[in-house]
């Protein structure tokens, strides 16, 4: 039975009109390796990690110049040191549990309480100090410091005087790793999950929606540029990303097209970059570069990923094709995007990537899936529309949860039209799409229609003498 009521009474209903959820158009995620020895902060192996900044990154992951080896170590420099833009999750397949060997040094010599042992990875936890019978202990006896990346032993006590030492102990090995490790999978006795398939728990453990699927230094392979495409079109069942992979910069411009066909990088979610490229004495993958400079440019354009991430600053000095030197002509660079690559040149006040087409084109040449730009526009958006309304989910289908999808969703899109964003968008429901049978099922389709701008990849002038200026010329010249 209602209540009895006497008096005045005020309740609510729902709003009409939702805002948009905010999602992050090009978040990266990164799985590839780090030297974790040098970490100060313990994080296990396949865990990703949320990170802010250049400090963050340190702290958890450690940090080496050798990029061949530590790839997450190459991906931290060059997106917060030449870049400057984050967050990005970054999960390290190198376990230092399994990834290991023992280590070559077997003295240890230290002079004025100090002594050094000249070999990189050195696990801390795994060196053994003996002198005669007796084993010195890490915190009592002596302390360990990272100099670069050579182990620093500081005594402590007195009972670690000068003098030489027998040493044991374990450094990482990257070599060891291999494309399992990347592709990872789901542990069958404990349900954890390994590698690549750790981007499914970016979404919940973050509440962000990753944008870019990276594995530099291994994307090479084609096993590993296939997972990353399955992820990168259907994350969680859900959400949509772009996997940027790396070409085998061990191949000359003219071999990529048969590359890409043999490897399958042929899908709309892939990106294929080509060559390494270099800066200074350092030489990176071209995916790591390419995050970067679509990250910079999202952020230029209000968090929105409709400007192409070419004809845009790339922190680089050189291109590297077989370990050498060698930049591309603007004639080579436009033979590469024309087979679906993106590149860089010099070619016009500094080095800029350059390519507009993802790894689909020039097979597939519907802009919606060959434009870069254009593909993550429909990523987004359709990202965006599922938060957006999943709150909406088991509500009864009435004409008030219709109404309120439809207007709420045109007011979006009307604002980003207001923007350029788009040339035009709409949302509609269709009786078509619709029939009773759904209707009564608890179906309910919307169809979204929308037009990003295509990048201008082409501009033309055409010239012609006009012959009437020259009697212009002799009228005003004769008055």
């Amino acid at each position: 039975m209602a209540a009895y009521k006497h008096g005045v009474y005020v309740s609510e209903v729902p709003t009409k009109v939702i805002p948009p959820v905010r999602v992050d158009c090009g978040l990266a995620v990164v799985i590839g390796t780090a030297p974790v020895n040098m970490a100060k902060e313990d994080l296990a192996v396949n865990t990703p990690k949320l990170i802010q900044n250049y400090e963050d990154a340190v702290k958890f992951f450690g940090f080496s110049e050798d990029f061949e080896s530590y790839t997450l170590s190459e991906f931290i420099y060059s997106q917060f040191v030449l870049y400057g833009i984050g967050p990005v999750v970054l999960i390290n397949v190198l376990d230092k549990e399994k990834h290991k060997k023992a280590g070559k040094v077997k003295d240890l010599v230290i002079e004025n309480g100090k002594g050094k042992i000249d070999e990189k990875g050195i696990l801390p936890e795994s060196l053994v100090i003996k002198n005669q019978d007796k084993t010195f202990k890490l915190g009592e006896d002596y302390t360990i410091l990272f100099e670069k990346e050579i182990v620093e032993i500081v005594a402590v006590s007195e009972a670690f005087k000068d003098a030489t030492y027998t040493i044991t102990y374990n450094v990482l090995d990257p070599s060891m790793i291999t494309k399992a490790d990347i592709i990872g999978g789901v542990d069958v006795n404990t349900g954890k999950r390994q590698g690549l398939e750790l981007v499914e728990e970016v979404y919940p453990r973050f509440g962000l929606v990753p944008g870019l699927i990276l594995a530099p230094g291994y994307s090479q392979n084609s096993d590993v540029a296939a997972i990353m495409k399955s992820k990168a079109n259907s994350i969680g069942g859900l959400f949509r990303a772009m996997a940027l992979c790396d070409a085998d910069a061990n191949l000359l411009k003219d071999a990529l097209t048969p590359y890409k066909n043999k490897n399958n990088i042929t899908d709309k979610s892939q990106v294929l970059c080509y060559p390494k490229l270099g800066l200074g004495d350092k030489v990176f993958n071209f995916s790591t570069h390419l995050a970067g400079v679509i990250n910079r440019t999202d952020y230029k354009y209000g968090s929105i990923p409709y400007k192409s991430p070419s004809n845009e600053d790339i922190q680089i000095d050189k291109t590297l094709i077989k370990g050498e030197e060698l930049s591309l002509t603007l004639a080579d660079a436009n033979y590469l995007n024309s087979q679906g690559v993106v590149t860089a040149h010099n070619f016009n006040n500094g080095w800029k990537s350059w390519g507009n087409h993802t790894a689909a084109y020039p097979g597939i040449t519907d802009i919606k899936d060959s434009f870069i730009p254009t593909r993550r526009m429909f990523d987004w958006v359709g990202n965006t529309l599922i938060l957006s309304y999943w709150q909406k989910i088991d509500n009864p289908m009435n004409r008030r949860l219709i109404e309120t999808v439809v207007d709420s969703a045109n007011l979006w899109l009307n604002g980003l039209t207001a923007q350029e964003v788009f040339l035009g968008a709409r949302v509609e429901v269709l009786k078509v799409e619709n029939p009773v049978t759904d209707l009564m099922d608890g179906r309910i389709k919307f169809h979204v229609y929308m037009t990003p701008p295509s990048p201008g990849r082409e501009i033309d002038f055409i010239q012609e003498l006009d012959v009437n200026y020259f009697n212009q010329f002799i009228d005003e010249l004769v008055r």
